[in-house]
């Protein structure tokens, strides 16, 4: 089993001055539900190289055993700092492709023509995708072989806009995750704000937040092992 990661390259919050990229929490949880399963795992990002971590992330209350376990991970680490770059790679040789969130792809992976590309020949191979937090939106330009949006008609999550005034910041992203996929016609669900919660609609999977990181992962590997 062999599964893409695929991270944000963005680093800037908006005008805020502050940093942003992605979220620890939702890659750590994910890459450790897949490598304790047996899986090859590679981390992909639009620049390659490090990817930005958002240092909001990895202050103290928002650390789990798993985002320590991942910073103590000298393997891991060198994995993190030589992503490939997004438009070299396909499909081809990957089980499945996972987004962790964090506030960076909604500026880059969003627009980014080598994601559209790749999640949308993904599906086509009837390979699944998942995404959690806010990278649902990067589905956003995606579109289904009829030429409609990819999530229209489909039961799918992601961050809510209740989650992002919580933060504080539903002025500075450039759109609102719940507000994205509802226009483009996705039927858009929500738990409580940080609950865990995964949708799935056959091959895509989305979770809501970075506590449904992991149980999305999860998902996923039931969803590869036909469970």
């Amino acid at each position: 089993m062999k599964i893409l990661m695929v991270l944000t390259s963005h680093d800037t919050l908006g005008d805020t001055g502050r940093k942003t990229g992605f979220w620890l929490e939702e890659l750590a949880a994910p890459y450790y539900v897949f490598k304790d399963a047996g899986a090859e795992v590679v981390l992909a990002s639009p620049k390659g190289g490090r990817p930005p971590l958002d240092p909001k992330s990895n202050e103290p209350g928002f650390q789990t055993d798993l985002t320590r376990r991942f910073e103590a991970d000298d393997a891991a680490n060198a994995q993190l700092s030589e992503t490939v770059r997004l438009d070299g790679v396909t499909h081809d040789g990957f089980d499945a492709v996972f987004y962790p969130g964090g506030h960076g792809p909604l500026w880059d992976l969003a627009e980014d023509p080598a994601s559209v590309r790749l999640i949308e020949a993904t599906l086509r191979a009837d390979k699944p995708v998942t995404l959690v937090c806010h990278a649902p939106g990067v589905l956003r330009h995606a579109k289904a072989p009829d030429g409609k949006p990819l999530v229209a008609g489909k039961a799918v999550t992601g961050f809510t806009n209740t989650e992002e005034a919580a933060v504080g910041l539903t002025d500075v992203v450039p759109f609102l995750v719940e507000d994205e996929l509802t226009r483009n016609g996705g039927a858009f669900s929500k738990a409580g704000d940080w609950e865990p919660y995964v949708v799935g609609d056959g091959l895509l999977i989305t979770g809501q937040n970075p506590a449904s990181s992991g149980p999305a992962a999860e998902r996923l590997l039931g969803l590869l092992a036909g469970a």
